[in-house]
């Protein structure tokens, strides 16, 4: 083979790998955060992300004949972070909203909930709509899709940003915050932990945001998102998404 030819082949299965980082790897790596209990957390005793969409991500990998590895980093980072090629998956708790679809594609939806509603456990009003905390100075955590949804009602003089959900929780405990944000599951599980006593979910409270979580992949992806889709097919046909939901308190 001449040297021109060579380089030329060569140059361009280089050009290849640049389009298509994860199509070169035998280890996917798989962005989650480590405070979004039951979907995502860090396992102090093993210092390991594990969760509702750890345990699926690995089933899905098993399902595809894929290898995966999973990296923890604040929620915020995860849609950079992969546009950067610094991971090649996000499995966390992460809507499928149409700007995220902008810059990432999804899986298929995996889950479907809203919004919680989280007020000091002093605070025995029967709220139902955001008109009914109009003046108060609420929380949500940055990167999620309630921050721009509460900025936009007008309702409220300060939406405190903060970088985990148990950020927001210690504040409202203290009663730093009148109310605040977040996925409702999350917080229903986190509270039942019994670390926060003096935080209340609104059971009355109506969302204003559903949303499905699904498992985010680069654009430039495809063939990894079919291969992906494909083991979620496998694992919701087989009853394996429903005896993970099972095993984190989910329906």
């Amino acid at each position: 083979m001449e040297r021109r030819t060579f380089l030329t082949l060569l140059a361009g299965g280089a050009a290849a790998a640049a389009v298509s980082p994860a199509a070169a790897q035998s280890v996917l790596k798989v962005g989650s955060t480590p405070t979004g209990m039951p979907f995502t957390f860090l396992d102090t005793k093993t210092n390991t992300i594990e969760g509702v969409m750890v345990d699926l991500v690995k089933a899905i990998a098993a399902a595809s004949d894929l290898k995966v590895e999973v990296e923890g980093m604040q929620f915020s980072t995860l849609v950079a972070s992969l546009t950067a090629n610094k991971i090649d998956l996000i499995s966390a708790a992460m809507y499928i909203t149409p700007a995220r679809k902008e810059v990432i594609d999804f899986s298929d939806p995996i889950y479907t909930y809203g919004e919680g509603l989280l007020v000091p456990a002093s605070d025995k009003k029967d709220y139902v709509e955001l008109a009914d905390m109009k003046g108060y100075t609420v929380g949500a955590q940055i990167g999620t899709a309630y921050v721009d949804a509460l900025q936009k009602t007008g309702l409220f003089p300060e939406v405190k940003l903060y970088k985990t959900s148990p950020d927001i929780l210690a504040d409202v405990n203290a009663g730093r915050v009148q109310a605040a944000f977040a996925d409702a599951p999350i917080m229903a599980y986190t509270l039942k932990q019994g670390q926060f006593p003096n935080v209340r979910l609104v059971k009355s409270y109506k969302p204003i945001i559903t949303g499905s979580v699904g498992i985010g992949v680069r654009k430039s992806d495809g063939e990894l998102l079919k291969k992906v889709n494909a083991g979620l097919a496998k694992v919701k046909a087989d009853g394996t998404l429903d005896k993970i939901l099972a095993k984190w308190g989910l329906e």
